[in-house]
């Protein structure tokens, strides 16, 4: 009886073995021949475990592990769906340019369902009609470079308030908290802009912007294998997303009727006095979007929906990717000393006095400001993967076979530190290259070796708005203030570590002395 059941248990084993065996084979199999080159995966979960085995281990540092041993275009499976990773400028320019309406569209996740409105917005919207309109919207309204230029006294208006809190907090002998600073100066600028008022300082709000970040950016199983999706409800993951989702709509109700009920105010009295004390020049993005609906301009109806899901989608994009860039540039600066010094030289030449800013005006010609933002953006891009793409047809890349529903991550974060685009200290803070060999490089989608903004039909709209909040802020920080760590941390001990999420942040939050300056 005994020796029965072990021969029962034995072949019950085999057949365990057999079964993982074959799924292992016909995984392997099911691929197309011509598939690019693809790390072995493990049966059910496919490549995800390499994703996220190494805890700590951000994904855009995985997988740049990955792609140095099976090189620059890489299929990997999650669960069962195929992943294309980009890993070079050459393959991102058959991507985005050769082959670009081929990966027009985003894939479907639940973080993005429940935190954009079911794919109402315009950065995770299909590609097709919807996406065209609600994009054209956004750059003829707000991100165009007519209607950036027009909010240049909104900019200098909120970097000099953010000059004079960091002027304040020093006479207290307080260390800055750089991030705040710069999160308040870039949220500032675009609730003034988009929403026509400034929301940064409801501590509520603040939590909604941190909050969203993380949970965008978290992977959802049951988005690669269905069966297993109730891991994230166990989780908790579904019940955070539900729960910030609300908080925000919520936020964003009272801002819609906030400007309903002042448009209804000002068309009352527009009646009582009979003129029009409405002047198109003063109305901000919702109120654009708000006459667009009245009038049903469009090929579809811009429901109140949509016009949430834009204003979040503008709002996100505009300040937590702009502060992101704007602290690490500060991070690298106070880690380089040379660099320190020579940008402040720069940006000094021009005298002003205590209570004067730097304007748009003036830094106009300040070529070494520029090239620091640059290698910022190289070492540092906001988004370090960029959204993901989902291919919606065959294609053949690089004499590979990409199959149709593809989804396709762009590793923007390891293509800008490729050796083969940047050969002098790849790896290392040095602005000198964007005056040197690599000054002709340009972020706006043209050179593929530098992406930190996407490039092709989905290349970021806002690069205009956000470069413009970059250089005044980062110049009024350097040409009033002389910074040092405090403590007596060394410069070369700054904490670099990142963080995780949508946008990638510093770890933790920069720290400083702010010592202002005088050139009396």
């Amino acid at each position: 009886m005994a020796e029965l059941i072990n021969n029962e248990t034995l072949s019950l084993v085999l057949l365990a073995v057999f079964l993982i065996l074959f799924y292992i084979w016909s995984s392997s199999t099911s691929t197309t021949r011509n598939s690019p080159p693809s790390p072995p995966k493990l049966p059910i979960i496919g490549n995800l475990h390499q994703l996220l085995g190494s805890p700590g281990t951000p994904p855009h540092r995985a997988l740049q592990a990955l792609s140095k041993l099976h090189g620059p275009l890489m299929l990997l499976h999650f669960g069962s769906f195929p992943v294309l990773v980009v890993s070079s400028a050459e393959a991102a320019r058959e991507i985005m340019k050769t082959h670009d309406l081929a990966f027009a569209s985003r894939p479907r996740t639940t973080a993005f369902e429940k935190l954009l409105y079911n794919y109402k917005d315009v950065a995770a919207a299909p590609y097709g009609d919807y996406w065209r309109q609600v994009k054209s919207i956004c750059v003829l309204n707000l991100l165009s470079a007519k209607k950036v230029r027009s909010f240049r006294t909104l900019r200098e208006e909120e970097t000099r308030s953010m000059i004079n809190n960091i002027k304040e907090t020093s006479r207290r002998g307080e260390v800055v908290d750089v991030r705040k600073m710069v999160m308040g100066l870039t949220n500032d600028v675009v609730s003034r802009a988009a929403l026509g008022k400034k929301y940064y300082n409801d501590g509520e709000f603040k939590e909604l912007i941190t909050e969203f970040t993380e949970l965008a950016g978290s992977i959802h199983i049951g988005d690669y294998i269905p069966s297993l999706g109730w891991l994230s409800r166990l989780g908790g993951l579904d019940a955070k997303l539900v729960s910030l989702a609300k908080r925000y709509d919520a936020f964003l109700d009272t801002v819609l009727q906030e400007h309903i009920d002042r448009s209804s105010e000002t068309t009352s009295n527009r009646n009582d006095k009979g003129v029009d004390d409405q002047n198109e020049d003063n109305k901000d993005f919702v109120d654009v979007l708000l006459d667009i609906q009245r009038e049903n301009s469009l090929h579809f109806p811009l429901d109140r929906i949509s016009i949430k899901a834009v204003v979040q989608d503008v709002f996100l994009a505009g300040t937590d990717t702009t502060s992101t860039l704007l602290e690490w540039a500060m991070a690298e600066i106070l880690r380089h000393p040379r660099v320190m010094s020579k940008l402040q030289k720069e940006l000094r030449s021009v005298k002003k006095g205590e209570e004067e800013i730097l304007t748009e005006d003036d830094m106009v010609d300040m070529h070494y400001l520029k090239a620091v933002i640059k290698e910022a953006l190289r070492l540092h891009p906001p988004f370090t993967l960029l959204l993901p793409k989902m291919s919606i047809q065959d294609v053949k890349i690089k004499g590979y076979d990409i199959k149709a529903n593809t989804q396709v991550l762009v590793n923007a974060w390891q293509i800008g530190r490729d050796p083969e685009s940047f050969s002098y200290k790849p790896e290392e803070f040095e602005p000198e290259r964007f005056l040197e060999v690599n000054s002709g490089l340009s972020y706006k989608g043209t050179d593929f070796e530098f992406i930190p903004f996407g490039a092709g039909r989905r290349i970021c709209p806002g690069i205009q708005f956000a470069t413009t909040v970059n250089e005044i802020g980062l110049a009024n920080l350097l040409h009033k203030f002389d910074w040092k760590l405090p403590g007596g941390v060394r410069n070369e001990d700054l904490d670099m570590n990142e963080s995780s999420g949508l946008t990638i942040h510093k770890k933790h939050p920069l720290k400083a002395v702010a010592i202002p300056y005088s050139s009396a």
